[in-house]
This record gives C-alpha cells, structure tokens and sequence, in this order.
C-alpha cells in the first residue's frame, strides 16, 4: 500500500459529496471526479453525439487546469502518446500544401483531433485504479441499447433515427434506435468479445452466477446481430476476433471445439435468422450488380473508390495531396452519367490507410502503422485490461480495412477511450502510480 493509500485509509468518513467538492485542495478528489465525469461520458457514446461532446469537452478542461505540466511533459515522451499527437499534427500540416479550400482542408483535419485527447486519457488512468469503472459504464450502456433495439424492432415508431440512403438504397431503421447499424454494431461486436475473457476467468473460478449472467448479455447482444441488425463489416471481423481471443487464451483443444461448435452454429443461425441472410447475400448480389450494370452498390463503390484512391496515391506518393483534398480528386476522376458508379463522389474512400495515404502519402502510412502496432505493444501480457486495450486496437486495425474507422465519430472514439482507459491502467501497473480511492 502507497503513503496516498494509507492517507487514503485513515481519513475520517465522509459524504461523498463533500469530498467532490473538495478537489481544489485534495488530488485525490480531483481523479476521482474526472473519473467520474469519464464514467458518464462512456455512457453517453453509444446514445448522443451532442452529450458525448459537451462532457468530453468538460473532461479535457478539468483534466487540463488539473494536470501536472512536469510529468506530464515526461508522459508524452513515450510512443504510445507522442504517435497520435503526431497523426494530429501531420493532419494540420497538411494544409499547407493542399490544393482544397480552406474549409474543407479543417474539415478533414477535425476528425483527427480526437487522437490528441489519447494520451490524456492515457496519462489520466496512468495515475487512476477506476478505469473497469469507465468499461462497466459503456458496457451498461449497450446492454441498454440492445434492449432498446429489440423493442425498436418488434415496434418502429419508437425510433429515432429516419431512413437513411446508403449507397443505392434506403437502409430501415428497424431495430436502430439512434445513431446507425454500423456504429451499434460495431459497439455489440466489441462488448460481446471483449466479455470472452471474464467469462473464461470466472469458469476457471467456479463463479456460477457471474458466469451466467455475463453469458446472458453475450447471447443477447449476438442475438440482437443476428435476428435485428447487423454491419457487413461486423460479420467479417467477429470471427477473426474470436478466433484472436481463443489463440491467446484458452488451450488448443477448446480452441479446436469452439471453432467446431462455431462450424455447426453457423448454418442454423443461417437458416433462423432473414436478417443475417439478407445481410450476407448483398455481398454477392452487390459485387453482380456492380459488375453488370456498374450500379453504385455498398461493394461496387468501394471497388471504385479503393481502385481510384491507389491511382491519386501514386500521383503524391511521399507527402500526399494535403489535407481535405479526397472529395476534389474524387469530383476530377468521375467520368459517365450521374446514376453510375464510376460517377459517384465521396470525402472518405471507406479504407483508413487509404484515406491517409491519398492526404499524407507514404509518411501518413508509416505514422498509422506505428501507432496502431505501438498500441498493440503496449498490451502485451496477461490481464483484462490488456485484453480489451489488445481487442480494441484489433477490430479498429480490421474494420478500417473497410471503413475509415480511426476518424469516425463513434468508431474513433471507441479506439481513444478504450485504449485510453485500458492503456493508461497498464501503464500505471507497472510504474505503481497509485493514488488514493475517496
């Protein structure tokens, strides 16, 4: 036990109202309302935009007026937080040579920001033990949103999200209640694996009920992927991370009977489940309508931008375009009739390596990797914060092969608080920064 948590143990008992209020004077009451204030912010993410930004942006105040200049000068010494800091500044420096208007050159750079808000995040839970608190509450969140999807789904008119046009069609909103099927996907996707590695600890424990419970929320929120909604991008990636999970963690012979059992389920899911059929079967019928008649489908448009952007990379393969330049080159290379694929203009190519490769050329590319792979490094071990922190790096790095995931909102913000939160506890285990609980 540190001074801090002896400290911690003798002060006499208090509201814990009082002590809130009293972090102007007392540290230990600062980190304890900014995890607070984090823990709501988590919350937040997965139901509103506009509420996740105003408490995100009370957070960074308060962090800053709080933070220790000194240390964390030191903190931002390491890889694992100067890398995002340098994406950010790569991003703002590449308005100086690009061609686009000036709004559309701080448009393109603002989705990027967020990475500078990671290692503050990192530096916060470096020197905080509530990071599960923050998991817990973006956890709780979902398992919120799911049974607002299934409502949604028996009934409707209780969304509240419209119809939206996604490549050649209107998607429903049945079984979405706000935001979109990508962001709620990627969010049950990320809860229903990342709950592999509790679930494998308390069988090993003979802790029953815990068990069961956690297994009830991973059935629900696969159920809700299979029989409501559910993102393309989702059923590629879900497998690959639980077959990352059963590598990493459990013997080869469960390994080799999960996989099976995975084999036998997948036909009878199959078979019960339109909505999972109907999502599988557009990939093939997509690619054919593409390829016959050119019409711009989800598959047949990311064929299009993918082949295009390569080419407007080979034309500024070191230092890219500049910033906010894809939607120009986009709008020079349509060629045919508006309705057609080849005509269709976009300011995200659906690929992140892409994306930055086409504004920031070869050195956009190796900044991404060595982000993204310093990130992974930093979860090396045991531990369930080392496996989320690992999961979430993992499912970023997959679903931006097919969307631009580390700069959209909800995707991007995922990457910053989980491996932020996850990130920071590791690092704080092993420099034993500890301060005191309330």
């Amino acid at each position: 036990m540190t001074m801090q948590e002896q400290h911690a143990a003798k002060r006499p008992i208090r509201s814990t109202v009082s002590f809130m209020l009293s972090a102007w004077q007392d540290p230990a009451a600062r980190i304890f309302n900014l995890d607070l204030l984090l823990v709501l912010v988590a919350a937040a993410l997965p139901w509103s935009t506009s509420i996740f930004s105003i408490l995100m942006a009370i957070w960074l105040i308060s962090l800053l007026v709080t933070a220790n200049p000194r240390e964390f000068l030191r903190f931002m010494s390491q890889p694992v937080c100067w890398l995002p800091v340098a994406l950010f500044a790569m991003a703002l420096l590449g308005t100086l040579w690009s061609p686009a208007p000036w709004n559309e050159r701080i448009h393109a750079a603002n989705p990027v920001a967020k990475l500078f808000v990671l290692p503050l995040v990192l530096y916060h839970f470096q020197r905080s033990r509530r990071g599960t608190w923050v998991l817990v509450s973006f956890l709780t969140s979902c398992v919120l949103l799911m049974a607002m999807s299934f409502l949604v789904f028996y009934e409707p008119s209780l969304t509240l999200k419209r119809a939206e046009l996604i490549g050649s069609a209107y998607e429903p909103t049945r079984g979405i209640f706000v935001k979109n099927y990508i962001d709620q996907s990627q969010e049950f996707a990320l809860c229903a694996v990342a709950l592999a590695y509790p679930i494998s600890r308390l069988v090993r424990e003979g802790k029953v009920l815990q068990t069961l419970l956690l297994c009830a929320i991973v059935l629900g929120l696969l159920a809700n992927m299979v029989f409501v909604t559910v993102s393309r991008t989702a059923l590629v990636t879900i497998p690959v991370m639980l077959l990352f999970f059963a590598v990493l963690h459990l013997r080869w012979k469960i390994t080799f009977m999960i996989l099976v059992s995975l084999v036998l389920l997948a036909p009878a899911a199959w078979t019960v489940s339109p909505s999972l059929r109907a999502t599988a079967e557009r990939f093939a019928s997509d690619y054919q309508m593409y390829r016959q008649s050119n019409h711009p489908t989800s598959v047949g448009l990311r064929i299009e931008f993918w082949t295009k952007s390569l080419r407007f990379f080979s034309e500024a393969p070191l230092f890219g375009h500049g910033t906010g330049t894809i939607r120009g080159l986009f709008e020079k290379a349509k060629t045919g009739p508006e309705a057609l694929a080849q005509a269709q203009v976009i300011s995200n190519p659906h690929n992140q390596t892409l994306a930055f490769a086409i504004q920031w050329g070869v050195l956009g590319i190796i900044l991404l990797y060595a982000m993204w792979f310093a990130h992974l490094a930093l979860f090396r071990g045991e531990g369930l914060m080392a496996w989320i922190g690992l999961l979430v790096v993992a499912q970023n790095m997959l679903t931006s092969l097919f969307n631009s995931h580390l700069v959209d909102f909800v995707p991007g913000w995922m990457y910053v608080l989980g491996v932020g939160v996850a990130g920071g506890t590791v690092l704080g285990a092993r420099s034993q920064v500890r301060p005191g609980d309330p």
